[in-house]
């Protein structure tokens, strides 16, 4: 039997229906490679998420930038920040269908838990892919704008980028300014 733990690595497998590349990941997380997508207790999850963007909010409220950057680092870290980000972007979202420029969509549990687990365990930096253009329609005229669709394993990423990035800058802002 081999010893696991933080140093050990473990490898995951690309087969025909994945929709990660392969990559070599520590062992990190829950022992395991697979775990039931439909027993993940959501509410906890959100809580968990809720109460980490909260200390993140607090501490840039009163300045402290060391306490910020740590709790960011933690929120990236944050095995439910990525459950709820691979949420997001694969049951939520009103774009989870639409492929980007790999032709991959992430709809069944399984694949969303693998997705959740590479997300969580990646080794190496993550190289974004290009977005897919697509041109549509602008209101009430004929002209057309480009929408640009990025791959979903980037939309994941940024997603988990923004659990952590976001409180911060909520705390900056004017509280009338609504984003202008």
């Amino acid at each position: 039997m081999e010893p696991r733990g933080k140093l050990d690595t473990i490898q995951i497998a690309d087969g025909p229906s994945s929709v990660l590349p392969t990559a070599s990941v520590p062992v990190n997380g829950p022992q395991g490679e697979g775990f039931d997508w439909a027993s993940i207790d959501w509410r906890r999850v959100e809580e968990d998420v809720r109460r980490l963007r909260q200390r993140i909010f607090t501490a840039s409220q009163a300045g402290d930038l060391r306490k910020v950057r740590n709790l960011q680092k933690l929120m990236l870290r944050s095995r439910a920040n990525t459950l709820l980000s691979v949420r997001r972007v694969t049951e939520i979202n009103a774009g989870r269908a639409t492929a980007g420029v790999d032709g991959k969509v992430v709809l069944l549990s399984q694949s969303r838990a693998a997705l959740a687990h590479w997300v969580q365990h990646r080794s190496r930096p993550w190289i974004p892919r290009p977005v897919k253009r697509v041109f549509i329609p602008r209101p009430g005229t004929m002209k057309k704008r480009g929408l640009g669709i990025p791959v979903i394993v980037d939309r994941c990423l940024q997603a988990v980028a923004l659990g952590a990035l976001e409180p911060e800058w909520e705390a900056r802002f004017e509280p009338k300014s609504y984003g202008f």
